[in-house]
């Protein structure tokens, strides 16, 4: 992945930035998720992340907002997410 230069990145580090994470309904979908969510942001709050669940309860989707300090730091956390098997999608 190509580095972008600070000055041309459109966040500016550190600030607070929200991540939507959706998947199928699940007992343990907030806490796993918030697990490793705090892999990548050790101050996170859990009692901050926002849950939607679907009309039909069948998915949910939960939003984290994070420290962000570096580009690296969301592209590593966006692929953890996106990798696990609970999640189905990352915005």
């Amino acid at each position: 992945m190509q580095d972008i230069p600070p000055e041309q990145s459109l966040i500016e580090y550190p600030s607070d930035f929200p991540i939507k994470v959706m998947g199928k309904a699940h007992p343990d979908f907030a806490q796993t998720l918030t697990e490793v969510v705090r892999q990548f942001d050790p101050d996170f709050d859990p009692a901050t992340v926002e849950m939607r669940p679907s009309s039909g309860g069948k998915y949910i989707g939960l939003t984290f907002t994070v420290r962000a300090t570096s580009r690296q730091q969301l592209d590593d956390l966006y692929r953890a997410l996106h990798a696990h098997h609970m999640v189905s999608v990352v915005l």
